[in-house]
């Protein structure tokens, strides 16, 4: 069995199930992206905002034809989960957090199928796109897996019973995947340019300036709490916002902490939100925000007193 592979806890996520006839309708109304269209076992990201157009969670949402599950940072599940069921009035709509008895472990790798297929009783489907999800049996007990690469490899959650984790942890390792440490997940988050709530973004980032647009907001949608806001920076302002998220690469010295200035010349453009240094390349590479006349491609700025190179433009 190939050993290429990680496993990663991801127990430290926040979970919220939503069950009811109006489930999709009352989210659709909500997050910024559009929900209605998810049909059974498909999933989409999306943001919950505030009516400043400023967020209060990003989130993978799930369908799974029983619930939607909402998968969130663990800082925000219990106010979100409040915050949501204060919102339902008359609508078929029931809002649990889960967090406690359903935990989520990852895996991912070249070998992650292959690795889940061996610990399964029934076949591990492909799930080719992003957040597609299905109901499996593991150990004799119901999971539910989910497509997810977040780490920029083939990727998938385990959503199991809380009692049932430590025993499929193991079966996971002895099946071939490698524990993965939390700054080894960090570097590959970072690499492959994806945000985290509370780390990357917060309670004053605009969707657009962490370049969520693309994967985050529907422009076809009906009205979400904070819409307004986006329209009118996207039509009227064309959809320049001040700053923007990129991902910098570092050719020396030593990795940046969360805050320290980015400079172009002696001038402060910017500010690192997450660095680590590549299990790939052994470079540092960082997440940071910078003004938008710096943010392209090939731009060359200084973090630390060493030279920093945007790589790319976060979407």
């Amino acid at each position: 069995m190939s050993s290429s592979a990680l496993l990663v806890d991801r127990s430290s996520r926040g979970r919220i199930r939503l069950k009811g006839s109006e489930r999709a309708s009352f989210l659709h109304g909500l997050l910024t992206n559009d929900i209605t269209t998810l049909t059974p076992g498909t999933g989409t990201y999306a943001a919950y905002l505030t009516p400043q157009g400023r967020m209060i969670s990003d989130m993978r949402v799930v369908e799974t034809g029983e619930a939607v599950l909402l998968d969130v940072e663990a800082s925000v599940v219990d106010p979100l989960a409040r915050k949501l069921d204060s919102l339902v009035f008359s609508e078929d709509v029931t809002i649990e957090n889960i967090t406690v008895p359903v935990i989520a472990l990852g895996v991912h790798g070249e070998s992650a199928v292959e690795i889940l297929a061996g610990i399964a009783e029934t076949p591990v489907p492909a799930l080719a796109r992003q957040f597609d999800n299905a109901a499996i049996s593991v150990g004799g007990r119901a999971a539910t897996i989910i497509r997810d690469d977040y780490l920029g490899l083939p990727g998938f959650d385990l959503y199991l019973a809380s009692d049932d984790v430590q025993r499929v942890k193991a079966a996971l390792l002895q099946g071939g995947a490698s524990d993965a440490d939390d700054a080894t997940t960090e570097a590959l988050r970072i690499e492959a340019g994806k945000p985290r709530f509370g780390v990357d973004m917060d309670t004053e980032t605009i969707p657009l300036e962490a370049g969520l647009q693309n994967r985050a907001i529907s422009f076809t949608k009906g009205c979400y709490v904070g819409q307004e806001v986006i329209i009118r920076v996207m039509h009227r302002g064309h959809g320049r916002v001040a700053r923007r998220l990129v991902r910098l690469t570092l050719r020396e010295g030593a990795v940046p902490v969360r805050g320290e200035a980015v400079l172009a010349g002696e001038t402060r453009v910017g500010e690192i939100t997450s660095a680590a240094r590549s299990t790939k390349s052994g470079a540092i590479v960082a997440l940071g925000y910078v003004h938008r006349d710096q943010a392209a491609p090939g731009v060359e700025l200084v973090v630390g007193g060493s030279q920093a190179v945007v790589e790319q433009l976060i979407d």
